[in-house]
């Protein structure tokens, strides 16, 4: 498992198609995994280091930079999806209905979709924005499984309680996979076990 983990995400990486509208949804064979957190829980950054990519993923200190669907092909062998990030304040409630309807679209009608991963912020911990975005996964059957991200940046208290309910959380809701990954794409924290979760998702359909 660890040297695939680490030979595939040392691979070349591409930007396939941005999507704003379910009916630019592109026809693709390849497994995916997609990363769903709320804005600024520090997505693109995580998404970065995963690749090894400082710029692969924008980065951006206004929340809500992702407005569409991105989707990358990595060597060929399965594509990373990255999800507009929810509850921004400042968005308007027709913007924020516009991706909703666009998630459920993608979510309900992805055969290839093998997991999501549910981005937390380990100083904030599960919120009601994202338990919606739980009920909706569960919805939709698709296995998701939660990363505590800036994990460097909480307290021990904060990482803690953290965990804490995340770990009810994930009792609580059908679709969510056991286990939490916690890292820090700042101090490269929990990277590896980050790649190694996307690679068993991924066992069977390589």
């Amino acid at each position: 498992m660890e040297p695939l983990g680490r030979a595939l995400f040392a691979k070349p990486i591409r930007f396939v198609a941005g999507v704003a509208d379910w009916e630019q949804l592109p026809v693709l064979t390849l497994p995916e995994v997609a990363f769903i957190g709320r804005s600024n829980v520090g997505k693109s950054s995580l998404l970065n280091a995963m690749v090894n990519n400082g710029r692969l993923a924008r980065v951006s200190g206004t929340p809500g930079a992702t407005r569409q669907l991105n989707f990358f092909n990595l060597h060929e062998l399965l594509h990373l999806v990255d999800v507009p990030g929810y509850g921004y304040a400042k968005a308007g409630k027709k913007e924020v209905k516009h991706w909703q309807d666009l998630l459920r679209t993608y979510l309900k009608g992805r055969s290839q979709l093998a997991r999501a991963f549910m981005l937390i912020d380990s100083r904030r911990g599960v919120k009601a924005e994202d338990e919606e975005m739980c009920e909706m996964l569960d919805d939709s059957a698709v296995s998701y499984q939660f990363v505590l991200t800036k994990c460097d940046k909480a307290e021990k208290s904060e990482l803690a309680l953290a965990i804490e309910k995340t770990e009810k959380a994930i009792a609580k809701h059908p679709a969510a996979f056991p286990g939490i990954i916690t890292t820090s794409a700042h101090d490269k924290l929990g990277i590896d076990g980050l790649q190694d979760a996307v690679i068993e998702a991924l066992t069977g359909r390589l």
